[in-house]
């Protein structure tokens, strides 16, 4: 495995050297205060990686082993056949993939025994509760992070489209203005990008079925504001502007995501953000190591509760997988 070494000094000790008060201080007299027992609810950013992914390979690397080579199918050549003439020999041959078990998540957190007796929540549930949360909001994060410029050229681009090779999906530097309606000059519909979107998956013959579409929030609104808020051009009984689901649009089901990458952050301009298209035939993830336990600890009277995901993922296909680099232009005053 590939994973990076910690270096000396890279696990802190409790408490700072030299003092035996924690962070934040008890309280010197043991006092309790009152505190409600009432949370503020706490919402969490939609994850999607395990709509737009498949796990067809987790089960070979779950016990043993850190990488899986997975082969794929040759194309066999269809020749002209002439009576007189000789039969041309075809070795088929076709290259593998790997999916590699390189990457890993923890936590690790303390109760101290004193302040789970003076507490009344169950620490531990809700500590645990948020870090599947955070679990999946990093990784999908991550891999998202990592589907920028893995589709196949004629996917993405200015110039996309595998047969009619006159698709413009954006790059970097140029992407697309998209706009709900009535676009001005040089600005895209809404509508009209997923339907680029869809052509440029017809053109690699992926299937129909399965598709998914993820898009920032941003774009959930042009689309409640497009054409299709018209219900009777939907064919829907409540129009999506005043339902808000989305739904399936040219065959994409539509998910919306707040992780997507954008701006410079993600290597693109200020202001720009990707989209993304595709079928689960395109990206694979695999979790060999998914454990939380609980355990005494050796240094202070306390519990420790910790969490490890070990992980790998990988885009397989890079034909059913479309990008388009977008941006949102400034209203029209």
């Amino acid at each position: 495995m590939a994973f990076p070494v910690a270096g000396a000094g890279t696990t802190p000790p409790i408490f700072p050297t030299g003092s035996l008060t924690p962070t934040p201080p008890y309280s010197g007299t043991f006092i309790p205060e009152i505190w409600s027992s009432k949370l503020i609810e706490k919402f969490y950013a939609s994850t999607v990686l395990a709509a737009i992914s498949n796990t067809d390979y987790e089960g070979e690397i779950k016990n043993k082993g850190d990488k899986v080579i997975i082969r794929t199918k040759p194309t066999i050549t269809i020749k002209d056949y002439r009576s007189d003439g000789l039969l041309e020999v075809e070795r088929p041959s076709a290259p593998t993939l790997e999916l590699v078990i390189d990457k890993g998540k923890y936590f690790n957190l303390i109760l101290d025994d004193v302040m789970e007796v003076q507490s009344d929540l169950n620490m531990m549930n809700m500590w645990s509760d948020d870090a599947a949360q955070q679990f999946k909001i990093v990784v999908d994060r991550e891999v998202l992070l990592s589907m920028i410029g893995a589709a196949a050229p004629e996917n993405r681009g200015n110039a996309a489209g595998a047969i009619s090779g006159n698709i413009d999906l954006g790059v970097t530097g140029t992407p697309l203005p998209v706009v709900a309606r009535n676009p001005a000059a040089g600005q895209v519909e809404i509508i009209d990008l997923v339907v680029r979107l869809g052509q440029v998956l017809d053109e690699q013959n992926i299937p129909e079925t399965g598709r998914w579409l993820v898009i920032p929030a941003w774009v959930s609104s042009r689309i409640k504001l497009s054409e299709l808020r018209d219900a009777s051009l939907t064919g829907d009984g409540t129009s999506i502007l005043r339902n808000g689901r989305l739904g399936v649009i040219d065959r994409f089901t539509i998910y919306v995501s707040n992780l997507l990458p954008s701006g410079t952050a993600a290597g693109l301009a200020a202001g720009e953000s990707v989209i993304f298209a595709g079928t689960s035939h395109a990206m694979t993830f695999a979790s060999q190591i998914n454990k939380v336990e609980t355990l005494r600890s050796e240094h202070t009277f306390g519990q420790l509760l910790r969490g490890l995901q070990v992980y790998g993922h990988n885009v397989l296909d890079g034909k059913a997988l479309a990008q388009a680099i977008i941006t949102s232009p400034p209203p029209t005053p």
